[in-house]
Parts: C-alpha cells; structure tokens; sequence
C-alpha cells in the first residue's frame, strides 16, 4: 500500500522534473533523475518490488530539486514594482 503511494508520487514527480526549462540550471539534475525515477516506475510496473528507502530517496530528491528550482523563479511582483508597471 506504502509502495503503491510512493510510485504514484514518483510518476507525479518524474512529469513535473520533465517541466523545468532547460535554460534552468537543475534541468540536467533533473533529467537524470527522472531517468532513474523512470527506471523504478518499470520495475514497479513489471511487478518487481522496490526497496522503500530507494524510493523515499528518489521522492525526496525529487522534492529537493524541485525546490532548489523553484527557488530560481523570478518573483514577477518584485520586478513590477521594480520597473514601474
């Protein structure tokens, strides 16, 4: 049941690291994780168990770059006020 939440958080996770801009610089983190994430959803998916702290480390670095990318969003109320508009 534990397994079944956290490989559907991981699919969730692996299509939002797939919507980073490449001009960010987490993108290439991004994709290599989403890579291993994949590759864990197969297993998954071929009825293969997967450890679970391999999936709390996948979910939780997915979370981290997520966050670490968010981070690099420009504030756009900022910079309205900033310029004038």
């Amino acid at each position: 049941m534990v397994e079944s939440r956290q490989v559907e958080l991981l699919r969730l996770l692996a299509a939002r690291l797939e919507r980073l801009s490449v001009d960010s610089r987490w993108a290439r983190r991004a994709s290599g994780l989403r890579g291993n994430i994949i590759k864990v959803l197969d297993e998954a998916d071929s009825g293969t168990p997967v450890a679970a702290p391999r999936l709390d480390l996948l979910v939780n670095t997915a979370f981290d770059i997520l966050r670490q990318a968010a981070h690099d969003i420009p504030d756009i109320e900022a910079f309205l006020k900033r310029t004038g508009r």
